[in-house]
């Protein structure tokens, strides 16, 4: 291990703290500085796959991870699933095209043009995948490969040390509303779940499935389920915002 690299990592996430207990969000904050990122994001896992995204740092940043996690495809998905990094190297490529349709224009339309998914394990246990958002093509030398492995162990080990999963941090590491959003989105699942008389689990599916359908983002269907304005059942159908139901 290279204890001086390792020493300088810990020392750039302090210094992002500035004071403030460090988090998860000041390593994802420091990683973006250090490696001339555009944005960098961190979701959790879900048993064998991605879950939610916890952290978003940079401008468009919380809509990549976002949009991941409730199309199921990506770098982001794909790390999840298995244990190696995954790099995208250029997503002009049409080899990322073919591998991820949904999520290359996106990504593309917000100016990002290559991202490294970085998994997060502690042995056999799954932590979450960090993902750093770059606006340049090209693979990430031999020492920025390297930072970006320290870095991305100082997140698992500040996920793992908080005692929710989710440390507090200042806005501007956070993402705004990235926390308010994320307990909408299960809050919803919760009430879809009732409703449909299902799991919370496959509710977040429908959930998602529905926001994917409807070219919506998942937040804004799942303030739609919280507000009553959308509500779930099976066999009936409506169009959001009538106050009426959705079939599934």
């Amino acid at each position: 291990m290279d204890h001086d690299r390792v020493a300088r990592a810990w020392a750039a996430i302090r210094g992002t703290a500035r004071g403030a207990p460090v988090s998860f969000r000041h390593a994802c904050a420091a990683c973006v500085k250090a490696l001339d990122a555009q944005g960098a994001g961190l979701s959790l896992a879900r048993g064998r796959g991605l879950g939610e995204p916890v952290c978003a740092v940079g401008l468009g940043t919380d809509e990549l991870e976002e949009l991941q996690f409730t199309l199921g495809e990506g770098p982001s998905v794909d790390a999840a699933a298995g244990t190696a990094p995954v790099l995208a190297s250029d997503l002009y490529n049409a080899e990322f095209g073919r591998r991820w349709p949904m999520f290359t224009p996106a990504a593309l339309h917000r100016g990002v043009r290559s991202v490294i998914s970085v998994p997060l394990r502690a042995g056999a246990i799954k932590v979450g995948v960090l993902n750093l958002y770059r606006g340049l093509p090209g693979a990430p030398t031999e020492d920025e490969m390297a930072d970006l492995l320290v870095y991305a162990d100082a997140a698992m080990l500040l996920v793992m040390g908080s005692s929710d999963g989710i440390a507090a941090g200042r806005p501007e590491v956070t993402g705004n509303g990235f926390d308010e959003r994320r307990a909408e989105v299960h809050q919803a699942a919760g009430m879809i779940s009732v409703q449909l008389g299902i799991g919370v689990e496959e509710a977040l599916v429908r959930l998602r499935a529905h926001a994917y359908a409807r070219e919506r983002r998942l937040a804004e269907v799942a303030r739609d389920v919280v507000e009553r304005r959308l509500r779930f059942s099976r066999g009936t159908s409506c169009n959001p915002g009538s106050g009426k139901e959705e079939g599934l």
